[in-house]
């Protein structure tokens, strides 16, 4: 063998080496998303902190495809013996399933509900062009005007998608949705005043409504955001609708219950940390520490909320 066949070798057997002694006792976290996303950044700020209460190292891996599904077919397969967990959001534990025919995964027998770290909320905003200034003030504008009735969102099959529709229906308003490729584009759009109303996640609308260059006239959430204690709420507006977004962690259904537990119990000291908390704020993302049955819970009554609207609205991939 040429020596550089021998350093390659070598190089290779040093490598598998440090995986496997590495896997032997880090935990890996799985983001189906690319880095610097809300969900990346989640799942790195609990990170930073988790190895530290574990007692071994926390590896974060961005595994990208198929709109996160693919992240989510590989862990399904996972051993026992492997210490992985996924951090996933409704799109592909709850809309993906109901959408694709052959989604590769069932979100209820292949993974267990670990924790819940993150809340986010939608926003409806309007253009400089609309003259409203409330919600019922634009549903009375829609309907008094229906060709109006056009919402952009960033993405079709996206959840503003299916928030508006939601919003559509509680306001009895016949909308027409609009999807875009990306929130740029659709708030472009909406200040340019090719389209009057726009749904979008709320830390998204939040810098260009500070700038003036938009009106978020509502958002989603149960309460005021607090990054935006300034715009009422959907029930605040006269519409009884509360929707938000998560970020959560799952294990494969193959890990000990024992092991699931230790691990939710970890993530929720780290979550109630006020370092931790301060440092989510600051990403606009709304802190949560949660146990496993309460991740559960939260997740049935996310999926009891949003499959209906996902089904009605006939939406295919």
């Amino acid at each position: 063998m040429h020596r550089r066949q021998l350093l390659l070798a070598a190089g290779s057997a040093a490598l598998a080496g440090r995986v496997s002694a590495q896997g032997e006792s880090a935990l890996r976290i799985v983001v189906p998303y690319a880095a610097g996303g809300s969900s990346d950044r989640a799942a790195r700020l609990v990170a930073d902190k988790l190895g530290a209460r574990l007692g071994h190292p926390v590896v974060v891996e961005n595994r990208t495809g198929a709109g996160g599904r693919l992240a989510a077919q590989q862990l399904r397969s996972a051993n026992a013996q492997q210490n992985v967990l996924m951090l996933a959001n409704p799109a592909i534990m709850v809309v993906a399933p109901l959408v694709f025919k052959d989604n590769g995964y069932d979100p209820d027998k292949d993974f267990q509900p670990v924790s819940q770290v993150s809340d986010y909320e939608f926003g409806l905003a309007v253009s400089s062009a609309v003259p409203v200034k409330e919600l019922s003030h634009l549903l009375a504008w829609l309907r008094a005007n229906p060709g109006q009735a056009n919402f952009g969102v960033p993405a079709t099959g996206s959840l503003p998608h299916f928030f508006a529709l939601m919003t559509g229906e509680k306001a009895s308003v016949k909308a027409q949705v609009v999807g875009y490729r990306g929130s740029a584009p659709l708030i472009s759009d909406l200040i340019g005043g090719q389209i009057p109303v726009a749904f979008d996640t709320l830390d998204t609308l939040l810098p260009q409504h500070e700038g003036g260059k938009l009106r978020i006239l509502a958002s989603s959430g149960a309460g005021r955001s607090p990054f935006a204690r300034h715009i009422p709420t959907y029930k605040e507006s006269g519409l009884n609708l509360v929707a938000t977004g998560w970020n959560a962690f799952f294990a494969p259904a193959a890990m000990p219950r024992e092991q699931v537990r230790r691990l939710a119990t970890a993530i929720r000291e780290v979550m109630a940390d006020p370092d931790t908390q301060r440092k989510f704020v600051d990403a606009k993302m709304t802190p949560v520490a949660s146990t496993p049955a309460q991740t559960e819970a939260m997740l049935k009554a996310y999926r009891a909320q949003w499959a209906p609207v996902v089904r009605q609205s006939g939406y295919q991939p």
